[in-house]
């Protein structure tokens, strides 16, 4: 490893290195707020060092080619970046329950979120794994912190049915450098644009739906969902969060560069899978989530719905729909939505701790008349519900505008409509959130109160959701520029 390769990596060393300096420092001092300053404070220098790269690099390789620096892997090392960042403001009530172990729960957070960011970036099958399991194997340790039989199941859960998906993915993976004798993906590309049959031979269409199957996993989409309610019911809240938002931009980060950079050739073959994979998920997640009467277990249906979604960008990606200015829109419009999905998730959920921690509960009768104890919380997480709908002028609105936009384009008209429909069939269990916040009954009218950190992760968040859904401009251009590595040139 040269030089060059520590400074293309310096964003990821610096977050590891942060996450080192939490645990030495859990050690050292007693106040834990101390150790959650550190954690919150040390970001400034790996979101630093990522603004220098984007600026500063057009595409480069690091790492024997394995791992490439461009403006697509910075865009979600920004994004992960700045989740992080707000998770640790909001959750900041949240995490002091936890007592003497809040050094393990900042450090592990940090940890996973370095395998994110090597996620996005990975070109190689085999750093894409390693990338995956310290992802994961921190999540499945964070699922299982709150110790009590929920979040115990939670863990498990999580850590048995990654580790079936991670198996099914490597056994994937295998298969493709069979039939390719290699794992670079640009290598595997030139081996599969050869074949002249669907996926280029059997082999490679094994391996293929195999890797699918183990990124589904990933990315919550149906028929993979399985882990997805119990997980959400039973982790900490904030690592519910974390799963809903972090943990699906990675995915879709990977996905993104995989299926791109490895199988152009047959495009259309996966193009034609991921549809029908998106109208299952939006389908499956929005209706199943009207029968549910606790709030987490509610937005994990919804996050699978939202799954389908950002895969109707992934399926228009591969109908090659082009903008205005040339620029590939489904990609553009995935990388849109995962930032505005990851705003909205991120208010509605910092504002539900602050009314569970009140509460006691976390079902959704029990939120009723909140409005009235706690007004700027229960109006945030109306306007968070709001953009999960996709209403005007919510950044969720903007979001569902531009995939659908790429999908018509891409002549995808029937999925668009698809996406339309389980919008609107979303409005219902959306909007009951609404309603019990403003027109139930409160059981008190004790004011629910909140530290100033969760305050302002409620107002970043529930700003960053009015911001893009009115001045959406700077985010589509970023969006954009992450996206030209991807050529809308026929292969």
């Amino acid at each position: 490893m040269t030089a060059r390769d520590l400074y293309l990596l310096s964003p990821e060393i610096a977050l590891a290195g942060v996450a080192i300096l939490v645990v030495i420092l859990d050690l050292l001092v007693r106040s834990k707020r101390v150790v959650g300053a550190v954690a919150f404070l040390g970001l400034a220098v790996p979101i630093a060092l990522t603004v220098v790269l984007w600026t500063s690099i057009d595409s480069e390789t690091a790492v024997f080619g394995t791992l490439a620096v461009d403006k697509f892997a910075l865009f979600f090392k920004i994004l992960v970046l700045a989740i992080v960042g707000v998770l640790i403001l909001g959750s900041a009530d949240y995490v002091a329950r936890f007592q003497r172990y809040q050094g393990e729960f900042y450090a592990l957070v940090l940890f996973s979120a370095t395998g994110m960011m090597l996620l996005a970036a990975t070109t190689e099958l085999i750093s894409i794994y390693i990338s995956l399991e310290l992802t994961a194997l921190p999540l499945a340790a964070l699922a299982a912190f709150l110790r009590d039989e929920r979040s115990t199941e939670a863990g498990i859960k999580f850590l048995l049915l990654s580790a079936m998906s991670s198996a099914l993915l490597l056994y994937g993976m295998v298969l493709v450098y069979g039939f390719t004798g290699s794992t670079q993906l640009q290598e595997i590309a030139g081996a599969v644009a050869q074949g002249d049959m669907p996926f280029g031979s059997y082999a490679l269409l094994a391996g293929v739906t195999l890797m699918v199957v183990g990124f589904g996993f990933k990315i919550a989409m149906v028929p993979f969902q399985m882990w997805v309610p119990d997980v959400y019911e039973g982790a900490p809240t904030p690592i519910t969060t974390y799963l809903s938002v972090a943990s699906k931009a990675a995915g879709f980060a990977v996905l993104l560069r995989i299926f791109y950079f490895a199988l152009p050739a047959v495009s259309g073959d996966w193009g034609t899978l991921f549809a029908v994979l998106s109208a299952l998920s939006m389908t499956v997640g929005n209706l199943v989530a009207i029968a549910q009467n606790n709030i987490k277990r509610m937005l994990a249906y919804s996050t699978i719905a939202h799954a389908g979604y950002i895969l109707v960008g992934v399926a228009a990606f591969a109908a090659r729909s082009p903008g205005p200015d040339g620029v590939a829109l489904g990609p553009s419009g995935v990388l849109f939505y995962l930032a505005a999905y990851a705003a909205t998730n991120l208010a509605a959920f910092f504002a539900i701790m602050a009314i569970a921690s009140r509460t006691g509960s976390e079902q959704i009768d029990d939120f009723a008349g909140i409005a009235r104890r706690a007004p700027w919380v229960a109006a945030v997480l109306a306007f968070a519900m709001l953009s999960l709908i996709g209403i005007p002028p919510t950044a969720g609105f903007m979001g569902k505008l531009y995939l659908f936009n790429a999908a018509v384009r891409g002549d995808l008209v029937w999925l668009a409509v698809v996406g339309v429909i389980s919008s609107v069939v979303s409005a219902y269990y959306y909007l009951r959130v609404v309603r019990v916040l403003y027109l139930g009954a409160a059981p008190s009218e004790e004011a629910i109160p909140s530290s100033w950190p969760v305050r302002l992760a409620l107002a970043l968040t529930g700003g960053s959701i009015l911001a893009i859904g009115l001045l959406p401009g700077r985010l589509l251009e970023l969006g954009e520029a992450a996206v030209r590595i991807f050529s809308l040139t026929p292969q």
